[in-house]
């Protein structure tokens, strides 16, 4: 089989019709009869791949509620499918089934905005992407080189809520492999995401003790002054290798009670690994300075999820090889670091290079305006399956 044979059979997958199906199915992360569904679609569609398919169960997740419970979090199962272990060039191919818009959120149907403009939930992010991905293996799968690549692909059902329920599963699928592809959208001009910042999801849980606001206020601690103070800390304490973002408090009661629970919510973004144990060293310190200076405990929830992903000489390496593919398709590929985080950011953590926006062209996600330009489907099919063909035949990252 040619090249040429390879990148015409990867156009012609039907991928505009499986977007068109599978952004009919609202599979918001929280809403699991959906993911139930669309892990079923899925599962048929990639069974065409000589592989055995695995729905695999969720990891625990707990979150902090208002109150300061913690409670469990119910997530759906991502797909698993592995091909040929024993190949000598091992690849990780991810991608995500949910997206942001729940089950009762006005965005739930397809339009067209253009002659090759969709506007739909999910249509770019990243249901698109799940549809180039396969076209991508199918076309290699009827290539020789397929008996040298061996591949593994998870397809996770709580990517946009941090992943938290299937980190485990991607890590034990990175293991081992010479590089990574995730279908995240590129932009609409084609430019790729290349270094990323990291991002940290906090809850301080801050216990004050109540007294009455008139009677005796000197006998309260206040635990939402003190997330307050917390909260204008750590914004003071933000610089350009690190947002902060202390996003939500919850708290309070009556006005005539000192209250004595609050939760403040913040994100951090740390542009490198060293910045990250930075945040997280700043984070503490400042945690204790407010429990001692407002007489409160502080309990701190949460982590850095999404580890920094810095463009390191592999990943670097990557880059070039799909930018010389672009190249012999006529595509002009770049990249810019983004502040953005997603699976590509795990991965590149287990030591794997990784390009994570080998998806359509599009944008405004998670918004009702959310697009996917059409053409772009068999543009990037074409990309996918050349940059497989290279790493098959002896490109390396």
């Amino acid at each position: 089989m040619s090249t040429t044979d390879l990148l015409d059979r990867a156009a012609a997958a039907p991928m505009l019709d499986q977007v068109l199906a599978w952004s009919a199915v609202n599979s918001g992360s929280r809403n699991l009869d959906g993911l139930a569904t669309m892990a079923g679609l899925l599962a048929d569609a990639f069974a065409g791949l000589p592989g055995p398919i695995t729905l695999c169960d969720p990891e625990p997740v707990d979150a902090v509620l208002p109150d300061g419970r913690r409670v469990d979090l119910a997530h759906g199962r991502s797909l698993h499918l592995r091909v040929r272990p024993e190949a000598p060039v091992q690849l990780l191919l991810t991608g995500h089934m949910d997206t942001v818009f729940a089950a009762d959120h006005p965005f739930q149907q397809t339009r067209w905005t253009g002659e090759a403009c969709l506007n739909g939930p999910g249509v770019a992010d990243m249901k698109g992407g799940i549809a180039i991905m396969l076209a991508a293996l199918h076309a290699i799968e009827q290539d020789p080189v397929r008996d040298r690549l061996g591949y593994e692909v998870v397809l996770n059902a709580d990517e946009e809520v941090g992943s938290l329920a299937s980190a485990a599963l991607i890590a034990r699928a990175a293991q081992g492999k010479a590089a990574a592809l995730t279908y995240e959208p590129a932009l609409a001009d084609g430019t790729l995401a290349g270094a990323r910042r990291g991002s940290g999801n906090f809850s301080a849980i801050v216990t004050g003790r109540s007294a009455h606001a008139g009677r005796n206020p000197q006998d309260g601690r206040n635990a939402l002054v003190a997330a307050a103070d917390l909260a204008l800390r750590l914004a003071r304490a933000a610089d350009p290798a690190v947002s902060i973002n202390p996003a939500k408090i919850d708290g309070g009661g009556p006005n005539n009670v000192v209250p004595d629970h609050a939760v403040l919510r913040v994100n951090l973004r740390p542009e490198t690994p060293g910045d990250a144990t930075r945040a997280r060293a700043l984070l503490d310190a400042l945690v204790a300075d407010v429990a001692t200076a407002h007489d409160v405990a502080i309990h701190l929830h949460g982590g850095f999820g999404r580890p920094p992903k810095p463009m390191d000489p592999a990943t670097e390496r990557l880059f070039a090889l799909v930018r010389d593919c672009g190249d012999r398709l006529g595509l002009a590929i770049g990249w810019s670091p983004t502040g953005g985080v997603c699976d590509g950011n795990n991965i590149a953590a287990c030591g794997v290079p990784v390009v994570d926006t080998m998806g359509g062209r599009g944008g405004a996600i998670h918004s009702d305006e959310e697009f996917l330009l059409t053409d772009s489907l068999s543009e990037r099919a074409c990309l996918s399956a050349l940059v497989l063909h290279r790493l098959a035949t002896g490109g390396r990252p």
